[in-house]
C-alpha cells in the first residue's frame, strides 16, 4: 500500500551518534506492510556500517500507535502455507536487522504496540513507553501465533513462564503493567522520569549510554546478540576476549587511562 504522495513511510536521521527511525503511517496506525518491513531492514543494515553511532531509537509517528501490527490489507493476499512461511521469513529478516544492529536499539513506544507491533518492540534492546501506550501480543485473537521472532524475544526478556502467559492469554498491558512485568524499561511521567514526555524520557534513559565510546557499546551489544542467539560459553568468551582486545588498544582507552594516571599523580 503506497504512502500518501510526497510522504515517506519511514523517516531516518543520524545526528550526534544516534540513529532515529520513525515509522510514518499514522493514518494506518503505523501498520507494517511488506514494503515498509523491507525498508526497515534496509535502513538498519545501511546504518550498521556507521561506526560513529552509539545508539538507535525506533519510534512511530503520532501518539496513537507505535505499530499496530501487520497491515492486514497488504497481507490478505498471503493464502498458502508456503506464502505464509516466506512472509514470516521476510518479516523476521527485517526484525533481525534490528536485533543484530551493532549498537543498542531503544524502542520509543509513542502509542500502542500490538501483535506484530509488539514483536517489533521486542526486537529492540530496550523499551521506553509513553504513559498511555499499551502492549499486547494479541496474535491469538486472530487465530495465529507469533511469526517474526517476537515469541522467542519475549521468552528471552521475561522467561518462558511469564512469556507463555502473555502469549496464551493475548492480554494487553498498559505501560505501567508492562514495566512491572519487565517488558518495558521506563515509562514517561513515572518514577525518575516524572514530568517527562516520551522524547525527554527516552533521552534521559539513553544519556548514560551515550557517554560510552562507540566501540565499547559495540562490544557489549555483540556479546548480548551472541547470548540471545544461544552461543555457548566458549563462543561468548571468545567474543568478549576479542572485543576487549580491540577496545584496549583504542586511543579512547589510553586517553582515559592517561587522565586517571595524571589525576592520581596530582593528589
Amino acid at each position: 500500500m503506497a504512502a500518501p504522495e510526497g510522504r515517506d513511510e519511514l523517516l531516518c536521521e543520524r545526528a550526534d551518534g544516534v540513529l532515529r527511525v520513525v515509522v510514518n503511517r499514522p493514518e494506518k496506525r503505523n501498520a507494517l506492510s511488506r514494503t515498509l518491513l523491507a525498508d526497515l531492514r534496509a535502513a538498519f543494515l545501511a546504518a550498521s556500517e556507521d561506526e560513529t553511532l552509539r545508539l538507535a531509537i525506533l519510534t512511530g509517528a503520532g501518539d496513537k500507535s507505535f505499530a499496530a501490527g501487520g497491515d492486514l490489507r497488504d497481507l490478505s493476499s498471503v493464502r498458502t502455507e508456503e506464502e505464509a512461511r516466506q512472509m514470516s521469513l521476510d518479516a523476521r529478516a527485517a526484525l533481525d536487522a534490528i536485533r543484530d544492529f551493532p549498537v543498542p536499539v531503544i524502542a520509543g513506544l509513542n502509542g500502542d504496540a500490538l501483535g506484530g507491533g509488539a514483536e517489533l518492540a521486542a526486537a529492540c534492546d530496550f523499551r521506553v513507553a509513553a504513559g498511555h501506550a499499551r502492549i499486547g501480543f494479541v496474535q491469538g485473537r486472530l487465530g495465529v501465533s507469533t511469526a517474526w521472532g517476537g515469541g522467542i524475544d519475549l521468552i528471552n526478556i521475561l522467561g518462558p513462564t511469564k512469556a507463555l502467559r502473555l502469549l496464551a492469554t493475548a492480554r494487553v498491558l498498559d505501560a505501567r503493567e508492562a514495566m512491572e512485568t519487565g517488558f518495558v524499561d521506563a515509562v514517561a511521567g513515572e518514577g525518575e522520569h516524572e514530568g517527562c514526555d516520551l522524547d525527554a524520557a527516552t533521552q534521559a534513559f539513553a544519556a548514560p549510554m551515550l557517554k560510552q565510546a562507540p566501540q565499547v557499546l559495540r562490544a557489549f551489544k555483540a556479546l548480548s546478540v551472541a547470548a540471545r542467539r544461544g552461543e555457548g560459553r566458549a563462543g561468548l568468551e571468545a567474543i568478549e576476549n576479542a572485543r576487549f582486545a580491540r577496545t584496549w588498544i583504542h586511543d579512547d582507552h589510553w586517553a582515559a587511562a592517561d587522565a586517571v594516571l595524571k589525576g592520581s599523580r596530582h593528589r
